[in-house]
Formats: structure tokens, C-alpha cells, sequence
């Protein structure tokens, strides 16, 4: 099975790999792997680390637990904690108390045994030795006076051992903390819970596929982006997508290389981040150990993956704060990587160089400006429904000037366009380029004399309609039609003469593409063009909301990361980014300061976004808008006062000025007040002036609703 059929990109690719057309003979048995493997096994999540060439260093990553945690947290080899921070005795305190435990336990048990608190003690003694025993040195008599002695001795034992915490330096200094501290030697698990063993494919019949799977991985012929190709492919053949006939045929064949993606390739040229395909994170950062963060948190890494950029996210933060070299560059490469593995498609917009990975990474990348560019952009999405290419394109064109508020220039646009794309297809097959658009709008008489001509030779009289309402409408002093006409002549310029093509003569890539797990980047001209790249960008985030929409197979995750959504953020970009969640699909935008987004869209844009990170630098009036979205709590305040001691006594009087000559301070008596107060979980003092070069703080929320608060992180860790 060289591909299910169903992901495949197709007519994206510059150079598509040749398949067969029926799958490839079986052989009667698995082929034998070979000696000296091709490319052994990379150590995942570690670039630089030379693997071994047994596979030992893939086994090892694949059988490393990945405890369930919460959200954020990186479950590789992560050690869970307590959700409160443990009461801990300072180690001075608490050896100081076991000893002072252990003499007051040997004071008591000298006074008991030379007999200076009487004889008390031994009537119980007495009571248990029978008459016949009370003969001097019976044996019987030695036995229970000694094993009473004993008792008495482990009472106070236990009594002063639990004054002196003694357990606590058993578990801190004894023998326990040696075992945590010790090397652990690694031991195979069981087969049937070896994940490298592949026990769901023996338990459904697939004794040989699994054998297969599992030499490949012992000869180091496996990476984690095959284990993940291949369980996403095996999870197609549990849910009856496809048959497990041909799953064993393609695994029998070409073991770890089976379900290849479209591309063919099985790794991304070099990877930056740490990355565990297993639960589909990549590792941004480590939550500080800082008292504002849960316990739970505290030192451990955060991670983001598709079950919480499903809910999108939204980083807020100056230039040189880390958005795209923290951010961005690891999440486009962890979201390649499951795009390899058949999970996910992705896009990835931003300027040109700015560094989003190299474009052997990438199956499509869109150079728009750049005469060198294989690919074009569809300016339509690929739609043929002439309201809905309106709609989209209307989006981009006008979207940064409508109306905050329902009921903006945009749907009056959207009008506007609809009343010429309709017609202009009907008569040649296609929508009109940018510059016959241009002039379209413009109400040149050449072009819409030819376009009523060609209606009428059709024979289409509704769309006559169409045209004459268009033509009516140029003459009234609030037509749209020459505001659409300008932004559109910022697309016409040499620059771009070449791309936008609708007749055929280029290659335009269409996002109706993100039914396959298809890799995306599109390049934007900001230098000289900032006001087109602006423009481009809502274009993208338009058609992605529209795309994603309507997709049959909603398990394959679709993102869309835009660096740089400055003047991006419309209220139908809003209202889409809503409705994301339950499309399986989501959006990662990036912006220097929340000032780039109207002021009514602030709050909504903060509040369709599940999770949102605040970085180094940021204003105080940005962070009061991630103060009141991230609310407050009820936290315990400790009032503390000091009160003068007045002696009234002459022997008092005398001792506090004694006290004052050797501390030089008064006498004094501490009250403390302890109250319930609610306040800001971050202020917004706080996030301007509080959080260090370096670090964020991030709110997440997965897909199914758990939260976690705001956490500090550190963005270098």
C-alpha cells in the first residue's frame, strides 16, 4: 500500500514520485532486512546525537513512558508531582529536631531504667510473669523481662522518631533517595506491551506484518516518522477506511518504508526542536520554577501539539522576543513532521527569509513576487461557485476597512463581486485575472460591453440582471466598486505580473489542498509591498477558514501559522477562527502589539483563541487586555504587624533595655492576619515589567476544554 489514495496531494508537487497502478507483488515471505542498513535510526528530539546503528537508540525512545499530564506539559519520560507544593522542613531544622528527638528519648529511657521515676512502669511486668516463674534466673522470666525492656525501648523509639521526623530524613538522605539517584537498567517489556512488538497488529491477525515492523526497528531501519506513518495507516484499517490486506502486503514488502507520503521522503533535512511523534509534541520551553506557577508545573517542560492548536493560539510580543525563532520555527517544523506521518497539513505564511525552515522541507512553497517561483497562489481557493469566491476574495480585498460590526462594507463587496465573477464565468470558463478585474471594477465600457455581448450570444438572462444592477450602482456615490478597484491595483504591479494567473499558464496551489497532508509556504513580499502582503495574508486566512470547513476527513489536523497577522484580523477572520475547533483544524498568529487589531476585535480575537502567550515586552495597555481575559483568583493574603511591648514593671523595664542594647531594636509582638482576597492572576504591570528577557506567559486550552492557567515559561529551556 503505497498510499491510501485519500491524502495524497495531488498536482502540488514540482517533482510527483511515480507509482504503480496496483500494488506490487507479495513475496511468500518477509523479506530479510539488510546487513548494513541505508540510514540507521536518528535520535528523535535530539539533533547532533549520533545514533547507534542497532536501533537501540529508537527502542529506547519508543518504550520511554509518557504518563498522562496536564495540558502543556511534556509527557516524554516526564515524572508526574503533587498537585500542592509538600510541606518541606529546611535539612538544618530537621536534623537539628531528630537529634534533640534522640536525647530526649535517651533521658527518658536512663531515668526509667535507673529507676528515678519509680517502679511504676514494671507492674505491667509483673501482672504477665506467672508464680512459677518467679524463681530467680528462670529462663521463662529472663525471656519476658527482656522482650518487655524491648517494648518499652520501641515505644519511645516510635514516639520521639515521629517527633524527630525521622522518616522524612530516611526518605531524604536513606536509601530511597539512593534508588531515585542510581542508574536504571532498562529492561524489555513484556511483548504484548512492547510498543515496538506492534501488539494491536498480532491481536487483529497481523502476526507477520508486526514480526516485520519489529526487525526493521531492531536493525535500525525505522524512524519515529515511519512508527507514526504506520499506526496512523493502521488506524485507517481499524475504523474500515482500508482493508488489512493491503496494509499487510505494502508492510511485507517494504517494511518500514510502507504508506510512504506523497513526497516519498521519511525525514526533514535537519531538525531544530525536540519532537515526540508519539503524542504529536514539540517542546517549546520549561515552566519556571516560580511561585506563580503551580506546584504541579514547576520546572517541567511545556509542549504544544494538535489537541492544542486545535483550540489556535495567539503570541503577542515585540520584535526580537522570540515569536518566530521560539514560536513559530519548531511548530512549523513539529506540524512537517506529522504532515510526513500522514497527520496533519499545514501552511505556513510570513515574509520571505524569515527563516520558517528550508524549502526541501516543504512539498509546495509559494514565492509570490519572486519570477523563480514554481508555484502560483489560486487567488479564487479553488472554488467554481462565483458567491463563494466573492465572499473569500471580498474578505482579503476590503476586510482591514469594513465595519467592526455586522453589516460593513464587506457584504456590500462581496455583492459587488459576485455581480461580475458570475457572469465573467459563465461566458469564459473561468474567473478573470487581475487585471481584467481591475478594469471590471473600474467599469471600463470595453470589457463590460464584451462581457453583456457574451451573456446575451448564451443566452443568460439572469446574469444580465446581474450585470445591469453592477452597471446601475457605478454612478451611485456609495458604490464599493472603486474602493475594490484600488485595493485590486495593488496586486497589478510588475511585480506580480506573472502570478494569479487564471488562465491556465501557471501552476496555482489551491488550499482546497488541505484534504491531503500536504506541507505549505507561502512567501510574502513585504519589502516595497507591505500593503499586497497584508492583503495576501487575510487572503489565506479566508480561504483556510473556508477550506477547512468543508473537508470530509476532519481527523487529518489542518494549521495555519501566519507570522505576522498585523492588519490580518478581521471580524469574519474572527468568526471563522471560531468555528475552527470543530473542523479539526486551527491557526497560530503572531503580532508585534494587540494596537495592529481594531479595538473591538481585541477581546473577541483574545477570546476565540484557546491559547494565548504574552511575551517579554510587552506594553502595559497590551497586557491589561491579557489581564482581563485571563481573570482573577482567590489567593490567601498574610497581614503582618509588628506591636511595641510597653513594660510596666521595673525588672521588665530593665530586661527590654538589655534586649535593646544587644539587638538594637525594640521589643516587639507579630500579629498576622490571614484573609482571602481575589486579585489579577497576571496584571498587567506584572506583564510589562515582570516577566524576563526570554520568556512568556502562556494560557492553554486543549480541544476537549481542560484549562490550564497562566504559566510562566522559560522560552531557552
Amino acid at each position: 500500500m503505497d498510499s491510501d489514495g485519500n491524502r495524497d496531494a495531488r498536482g502540488t508537487h514540482a517533482n510527483p514520485v511515480p507509482r504503480p497502478a496496483v500494488p506490487p507483488d507479495v513475496p511468500a515471505a518477509p523479506p530479510e532486512a539488510p546487513a548494513v542498513p541505508p540510514r540507521p535510526a536518528r535520535a528523535p528530539g535530539m539533533p547532533g546525537v549520533p545514533p547507534l546503528p542497532d536501533g537501540s537508540v529508537f527502542l529506547s525512545w519508543l518504550r520511554t513512558p509518557r504518563p498522562e499530564a496536564p495540558p502543556g506539559v511534556w509527557r516524554f519520560g516526564h515524572r508526574p508531582r503533587p498537585e500542592e507544593e509538600p510541606e518541606r522542613v529546611p535539612a538544618r531544622q530537621l536534623l537539628g529536631g531528630a537529634v534533640i528527638a534522640f536525647l530526649v528519648g535517651w533521658l527518658i529511657w536512663s531515668l526509667l531504667w535507673n529507676g528515678y521515676l519509680g517502679g511504676w512502669w514494671l507492674l505491667p511486668l509483673y501482672a504477665m510473669i506467672p508464680e512459677s516463674w518467679a524463681e530467680p534466673h528462670s529462663f521463662g522470666a529472663v525471656v519476658v523481662v527482656y522482650a518487655y525492656y524491648v517494648l518499652i525501648a520501641a515505644l519511645i523509639m516510635v514516639g520521639v522518631g515521629r517527633l524527630g521526623r525521622w522518616s522524612e530524613i530516611w526518605r531524604r538522605y536513606g536509601p530511597p533517595a539512593w534508588r531515585r539517584t542510581a542508574p536504571r537498567t532498562e529492561r524489555p517489556p513484556a511483548p504484548e506491551e512492547d510498543p515496538a512488538a506492534w501488539p494491536a497488529l498480532r491481536a487483529a491477525g497481523a502476526a507477520d506484518a508486526a514480526e516485520r515492523l519489529a526487525a526493521d526497528a531492531r536493525s535500525g531501519l525505522m524512524r519515529d516518522v515511519d512508527h507514526a506513518r504506520i499506526t496512523r495507516a493502521w488506524q485507517g484499517v481499524s475504523n474500515g477506511r482500508h482493508s488489512l490486506a493491503t496494509f499487510t502486503r505494502a508492510v511485507l514488502s517494504q517494511g518500514a518504508a510502507a504508506c510512504p507520503h506523497p513526497s516519498g521522503a521519511r525525514d526533514l533535512p535537519a531538525r531544530q526542536a525536540r519532537h515526540d511523534l508519539v503524542t504529536g509534541q514539540v517542546r517549546i520551553g520549561t515552566a519556571a520554577d516560580d511561585a506563580r506557577n503551580p506546584y504541579a508545573y514547576r520546572g517541567t517542560g511545556l509542549a504544544l501539539g494538535p489537541d492544542l492548536l486545535g483550540t489556535s493560539l495567539l503570541a503577542v510580543g515585540p520584535a526580537g522576543s522570540g515569536k518566530t525563532g521560539s514560536l513559530v520555527r519548531p511548530l512549523a517544523e513539529s506540524l512537517c513532521l506529522q504532515a510526513l506521518a500522514g497527520r496533519a497539513a499545514v501552511v505556513v505564511v510570513g515574509a520571505a527569509g524569515a527563516g520558517h525552515g528550508p524549502a526541501d522541507a516543504y512539498d509546495v512553497v509559494v514565492r509570490i513576487g519572486n519570477p523563480d517561483s514554481v508555484y502560483d497562489l489560486d487567488l479564487y481557493g479553488g472554488t467554481t461557485d462565483p458567491d463563494e469566491a466573492a465572499a473569500v476574495l471580498a474578505e482579503a480585498l476590503v476586510g482591514d476597512l469594513a465595519d467592526p460590526h455586522p453589516g460593513g462594507d464587506s457584504r456590500r463587496s462581496t455583492t459587488v463581486l459576485a455581480q461580475l465573477l458570475g457572469p465573467f464565468r459563465a461566458v469564459h470558463g473561468r474567473f478573470p485575472g487581475v487585471p481584467e478585474l481591475r478594469q471590471l471594477l473600474d467599469g471600463a465600457p470595453g470589457p463590460l460591453a464584451a462581457l453583456r455581448q457574451g451573456l446575451q450570444d448564451t443566452g443568460q438572462e439572469s446574469l444580465l440582471r446581474e450585470l445591469d444592477a453592477r452597471e446601475r450602482q457605478m454612478g451611485h456615490p456609495g458604490d464599493v466598486g472603486g474602493v475594490l478597484a484600488d485595493r485590486v491595483a495593488l496586486l497589478d504591479r510588475p511585480a506580480f505580473a506573472g502570478f494569479f494567473d487564471t488562465s491556465g499558464q501557471s501552476r496555482p496551489f489551491s488550499l482546497k489542498a488541505l484534504d491531503h497532508p500536504v506541507r505549505v509556504r507561502i512567501d510574502l513580499p513585504e519589502r516595497g509591498h507591505a500593503d499586497a502582503s497584508r492583503m495576501l495574508a487575510r487572503l489565506v486566512l479566508a480561504q483556510f477558514t473556508a477550506s477547512v470547513a468543508v473537508r470530509e476527513d476532519r481527523s487529518l489536523f489542518a494549521c495555519l501559522v501566519l507570522d505576522d497577522a498585523s492588519g490580518v484580523v478581521t471580524p469574519e477572520a474572527v468568526r471563522g477562527i471560531q468555528r475552527l475547533r470543530s473542523a479539526g483544524a486551527g491557526v497560530v498568529l503572531t503580532l508585534r502589539t494587540l494596537d495592529d487589531v481594531p479595538r473591538p476585535l481585541r477581546g473577541p480575537l483574545l477570546g476565540a483563541t484557546g491559547c494565548r502567550m504574552a511575551l517579554s515586552g510587552l506594553t502595559p495597555w497590551d497586557g491589561q487586555d491579557f489581564a482581563e481575559v485571563w481573570g482573577k483568583e482567590w489567593t490567601e493574603a498574610r497581614d503582618v504587624t509588628d506591636r511595641q511591648i510597653i513594660a510596666e514593671t521595673p525588672a521588665g523595664k530593665a530586661v527590654h533595655v538589655l534586649r535593646r542594647v544587644i539587638t538594637g531594636k525594640a521589643p516587639t509582638a507579630r500579629a498576622v492576619t490571614v484573609r482571602q482576597v481575589e486579585r489579577e492572576r497576571w496584571s498587567a504591570s506584572e506583564l510589562a515589567h515582570a516577566v524576563p528577557p526570554g520568556h512568556a506567559v502562556l494560557s492553554l486550552t486543549t480541544v476537549k476544554g481542560e484549562h490550564a492557567p497562566p504559566l510562566l515559561v522559560d522560552l531557552r529551556g
